[in-house]
């Protein structure tokens, strides 16, 4: 039997007091816990054995404990040094409320809302961006909100550090982030920047006003495909009562290339703060939405071309010998 195998209730683990487990991943656990020492609340994020085991995974817990202990910010879950542990774990902020995703699961919510709401996490973003943090995995599992709206952004278990080495995790790429809310960029094998964030904030607004994801696919490889094939259905044909400022909005924060999106979180949050300033633009996303390209048929295109280079050369060699 493993250490991690006996942390039940009234455990005691160094100088806290182990209450329940709250939540379980595939890296870890979460366990609501007492500090002995003031009473104060806890959580605790302690790892499991084999992934103690795994150097690469447990350099991601480490980064992760790290990149939180230098945040300290209201609209992030503050993780608290501790040099006294004697294993690794993270002593976390104990977040009251309830995550995005079971908020949505009960339905698509009310358009003010759904803006009070991304503008709190895009004031988390800005902070963590400005501090060389990109969260990478922005998804509403990983978003708390309170009884008055306010949230806690949460889990930075693969945040990019731009003030760390470069090995992060370019063989990650699979787990990068999640396939409705993952960026084109990040598709493609890149790491991202807070351009990146701005991408999955716009998916998980569009989900709030609309109540559907606008890319989806019957595997995850294919939801993620379609963002860079294809272009979502308007969020005005979703739901006729967004505006078309905030369809504007949408638009920006979803664009597929990252230097034509809203280049900061202070850009989307002044035009969610004030959608009369913002213009309306000519788009084909709006024409051609229902125009549906497939993995399969860029790849039919791709292979007709290598075919037809053979007969193109051909015909200049003809029409060469014809010219003699």
């Amino acid at each position: 039997m493993s250490f991690f195998d006996v942390l039940e209730p009234g455990t005691d683990l160094d100088s806290y007091r182990i209450d329940a487990p709250v939540a379980k991943s595939g890296m870890a656990t979460i366990f609501r816990a007492t500090d002995t020492r003031d009473g104060r609340t806890v959580a605790l994020k302690i790892p499991h054995p084999d992934m103690e085991a795994d150097p690469i995974l447990f350099d991601r817990f480490k980064r992760e404990a790290s990149i939180g202990e230098r945040l300290n910010h209201p609209n992030v879950m503050r993780v608290f040094a501790d040099d006294r542990r004697s294993r690794m774990y993270m002593v976390m902020e104990w977040c009251n409320g309830r995550l995005l995703r079971d908020i949505l699961n009960e339905g698509r919510m009310p358009q003010d809302r759904a803006i009070r709401i991304a503008i709190e996490v895009l004031k988390a973003l800005d902070y963590i961006h400005s501090n060389g943090v990109v969260h990478r995995d922005l998804k509403p599992e990983n978003i708390m909100v309170d009884d008055d709206d306010h949230i806690k952004l949460i889990d930075f278990g693969i945040a990019g550090d731009t003030a760390a080495r470069r090995l992060t995790y370019a063989n990650f790429t699979t787990m990068l982030g999640t396939p409705d809310y993952i960026a084109p960029e990040q598709v493609k094998g890149k790491r991202g920047d807070g351009r990146t964030d701005i991408y999955s904030m716009g998916v998980i607004l569009y989900e709030m006003l609309t109540g559907k994801v606008p890319f989806t696919g019957p595997t995850p490889m294919a939801a993620m495909n379609d963002r860079l094939l294809n272009h979502p259905m308007p969020p005005r044909v979703a739901d006729p009562s967004v505006s078309p400022q905030l369809q504007e909005i949408l638009y920006r924060a979803l664009e597929r290339d990252p230097k034509n999106r809203y280049a900061s979180a202070q850009e989307f949050i002044h035009d969610l703060e004030h959608p009369d300033q913002v213009g309306i633009e000519e788009r084909d996303e709006l024409l051609h939405w229902q125009k549906r390209k497939s993995q399969l048929s860029r790849k039919i295109l791709y292979y007709s071309g290598l075919a037809l280079i053979p007969v193109a050369i051909l015909l200049i060699m003809v029409l060469i010998s014809r010219a003699h």
